[in-house]
């Protein structure tokens, strides 16, 4: 803990210690200006990289209008808090403070002979303006996303939710980087109890830094250890995020990320998507099911699949065209494995590639190596047909994270079924689903309302229901007004 070190009337002792802690001289970025005002010494720190250069220059010209205009001296700290033309100016007492403002920032004016500083809020963050997410896109809808400024997240935020009960409460985390951390909720529809467990558990990370923003937050909030599911939502959609606080959710924003957290969340906040919800209900319903079709896919067809391949009098007679005609010079379990994996190398591959190589490196992955793959017998075209489909599936999750934890469970299910046959694949199944039901996020049932079970509430999932008819909140975020509409 830093000791708190208090604003003297000394101004050279004040310069002394902002030289020794900021590295003034040795910073190149840390800028110093000072001048005289009625016969006395004001001095201005400011972050060259953070400030608006303009607003700084307007001050300085009304601060010097002042030995031309006001000939009281003993009035100097109160003539220059009036001269500050700004919407946002704050009296701070303590050194500490008033360095960390400097360092997100703001400008600091120290003035002769008084025990505090001025704080302007003067920043201008370096960054992009916002745009459409990239893994969140909708053929109808706002192309506006969150960005890396938490200043402009939380006025895309106030621009579609203009509730006097929003609420946005600032907390810095971490000793060195003292990164800002909004938590947002609506005041009469968010659990009191879930908002203070959120706010105590992020006062309670002891940490150097939040290079990793968001994610850190997350890692200390939920404590997800080896579970590869995903225990909170993100999204850079801020109608999506809005749409959460009306029903009574919690968003967490990190200043340097665009990605907001939700929560709590259960496994099928995950499942949804936007697009679902800027089609008529019909049309959202149909896209619902196909992409669930495409997330059972990508978990069991693999595995289904080989079991088939190993047993193949479990098939009707329908279907016994089903299975590899060649079975090829490798074990069938092994090709799937192999194809796999490359599919994923050949994802990573992707991202890592620029744009305009990424077309033709996937053109010879899929043309060259998967035809050439068949050709020598090192895979089945089979194979490969089926590895496409739980990829397609994949792709088709919402959830980056949950496609992810997904593939890793269609690993660890395959290999059951390649070990112990029939009982493999039931007894990896079980694993699997008793896994999701013990899961909990926030003290949140992860399958909810699947178990526990609450019909109305399934039923929303099954169905895209119009707004109109959808009156109550979830229950399970225990919101304190229930209705949406009466």
């Amino acid at each position: 803990m830093t000791k708190k070190t208090p604003i003297t009337a000394n101004i050279k002792e004040n310069q002394k210690q902002m030289t020794k802690r900021l590295g003034i001289g040795t910073s190149f970025d840390i800028g110093f200006r000072e001048i005289i005002l009625l016969d006395q010494k004001v001095q201005l720190y400011y972050v060259t990289g953070l400030c608006d250069t303009s607003i700084v220059v307007e001050l300085l010209k009304k601060l010097t209008a002042i030995n031309d205009e006001e000939p009281n001296k003993d009035q100097l700290s109160t003539i220059i808090e009036n001269r500050l033309v700004h919407q946002q100016v704050e009296k701070k007492h303590e050194l500490n403070e008033v360095i960390t403002q400097l360092l997100s920032g703001l400008i600091v004016i120290f003035v002769e002979n008084t025990d505090h500083a001025f704080i302007v809020d003067v920043r201008n963050y370096p960054g992009r303006g916002p745009e459409e997410p990239d893994t969140e896109k909708v053929v109808r809808g706002s192309r506006d996303g969150y960005t890396e400024n938490i200043i402009e997240n939380t006025g895309l935020t106030r621009r579609r939710v203009r509730d006097e009960r929003l609420r946005n409460r600032i907390l810095q985390v971490g000793e060195r980087s003292k990164t800002d951390i909004c938590v947002s909720y609506i005041k009469d529809i968010a659990d009191d109890g879930l908002v203070k467990t959120i706010i105590k558990e992020i006062k309670k990370i002891d940490i150097d830094g939040l290079a990793m923003a968001d994610k850190t937050i997350e890692e200390y909030l939920v404590k997800q250890g080896m579970n590869p599911f995903p225990l909170v939502r993100y999204t850079e959609r801020p109608d999506v995020a809005a749409n959460h606080l009306f029903e009574g959710h919690v968003l967490i924003m990190a200043d340097t990320s665009p990605s907001m957290i939700i929560t709590p969340t259960t496994y099928f906040h995950h499942v949804q998507h936007a697009e679902e919800y800027r089609q008529s209900p019909v049309v959202g319903s149909f896209i619902r099911w196909i992409r669930f079709i495409g997330m059972l896919a990508s978990v069991f067809l693999l595995p289904l699949w080989l079991i088939l391949t190993m047993e193949p009098s479990l098939l009707p007679e329908s279907l016994h065209f089903i299975g590899p005609n060649e079975v090829g010079n490798i074990p069938i379990v092994i090709q799937i494995i192999f194809a796999d994996i490359g599919i994923e190398l050949l994802r990573m591959a992707a991202i890592h590639t620029p744009t305009p190589l990424s077309t033709a490196m996937g053109l010879i992955a899929a043309v060259l190596i998967g035809q050439i793959a068949i050709d020598v017998g090192l895979f089945s075209a089979e194979v490969i047909l089926y590895v496409a489909i739980s990829a397609i599936g994949s792709y088709a999750t919402p959830s980056y994270e949950l496609s992810i934890a997904n593939k890793i469970s269609r690993v660890l299910l395959i290999i059951a079924t390649a070990l112990f046959g029939v009982k493999g694949i039931i007894i990896g199944f079980t694993l699997y689903v008793m896994h999701l039901i013990h899961t909990k996020s926030m003290n949140t049932p992860y399958l909810w309302p699947f178990v526990p079970f609450n019909g109305a509430a399934l039923i929303q999932i099954i169905f895209r229901f119009s707004v109109p008819t959808t009156k109550k909140r979830p229950s399970i975020v225990h919101p304190k007004n229930n209705y949406k509409q009466r």
